[in-house]
């Protein structure tokens, strides 16, 4: 076995990190760091955001919460992550008037857009020959890349659609791409009740040629992502308390449960936690508690706020913290 089929075992091996806390068949498949959340904010709500039109939208949870963003939004996030990995985000999000309101039913249309990218690697993976000698050090990139339309039909009904650009960076000349598509719905009972429905990845998929690479040794191959199927709930308490909750099911076979609540303390000060990937279908493998907070300080007519989220991560040396920024304008 030469020096490049060893790396290449090598680098497969470790991008399974990403979805090391279920051990199971979803995690040996495409696409884990697109799994793990998106944003502080979110992340520290144990992922439960498709349902939730307060504060922040993240459409990235739900193309159709687009149309419920105020102002102009932005945000990035950087996360500590352990074994030399990296996952960052950055989303810009934008509601539009489209028509004239409506006076018999007193409704003002809207259409959103948000546009996003998530990024992760895997860097320090130490190449080396047959006889254990290090010859280098490799990194792995991949990214999704993502435009998100909404638009709301009723003061009750918005529906979205997500296109999603995957770009993998594995080894040397071996690299992959992708297109995906989300779609997403959200039906508002009341401003205290919303729930929400969602497909994700229809279509998302690696496909890999190593010919040019190993010659006769080569081959092609094509990785599915797993299809993802949601049901989501908010529940508004009173102005201070938010509650989120989510049930995924996917084509891998797993049933996961996942759910959040937000206080706010004092005006700008909220304090959140949240559970992620319950698995109902495997309870031998555990889920990811978290814990977060955000400090909003208005600036003129701006509003910047600081993000922070902790994520428990089974499996792993360290814990997950992710610190983000985000601003309205």
């Amino acid at each position: 076995m030469n020096i490049k089929k060893i790396s290449l075992i090598i680098l497969f091996v470790t991008t399974i990190a990403f979805g090391q806390a279920e051990v199971n068949e979803i995690s040996s498949m495409p696409g884990a760091f697109s799994r793990m959340g998106f944003g502080a904010r979110g992340m520290g709500m144990g992922n439960a955001m498709a349902a939730v039109t307060d504060g922040n939208m993240i459409p990235y949870y739900n193309p159709a919460l687009g149309v419920f963003q105020e102002d102009n939004y932005f945000q990035t996030s950087y996360s500590f992550l352990s074994l030399d990995r990296s996952l960052n985000f950055l989303n810009f999000t934008k509601r539009f008037n489209v028509g004239k309101k409506r006076e018999r039913d007193d409704f003002q249309r809207y259409a959103g857009i948000s546009v996003g990218l998530i990024n992760a690697g895997v860097s320090g993976i130490e190449e080396r020959t047959s006889e254990g000698y290090k010859t280098g050090d490799l990194s792995t990139s991949e990214n999704v890349f993502f435009l998100s339309l909404s638009n709301k039909f009723s003061e009750k009904l918005a529906l979205g659609i997500t296109v999603k650009y995957f770009y993998y960076s594995l080894y040397e000349d071996i690299s992959s791409t992708g297109l995906g598509v989300d779609i997403g719905a959200l039906y508002k009972f009341s401003n205290k009740i919303m729930l929400s429905f969602m497909i994700s990845d229809i279509n998302s998929k690696y496909k890999w040629d190593t010919n040019d690479l190993f010659g006769q040794d080569g081959n092609t191959s094509t990785d599915k992502f797993p299809l993802l199927k949601k049901i989501g709930l908010a529940y508004k308490v009173n102005e201070n308390v938010l509650t989120s909750f989510e049930f995924e099911s996917s084509n891998a076979g797993t049933s996961i449960l996942r759910g959040g609540i937000e206080y706010c303390i004092q005006e700008g000060l909220y304090l959140r936690g949240g559970i992620d990937k319950f698995n109902i279908s495997n309870s031998d493998f555990p889920a990811r508690p978290s814990l977060g907070f955000s400090y909003l300080y208005t600036l003129n007519s701006w509003k910047v706020g600081i993000d922070y989220a902790f994520v428990i991560e089974p499996y792993s040396t360290h814990d997950q913290h992710i610190i983000g920024l985000n601003i309205r304008f």
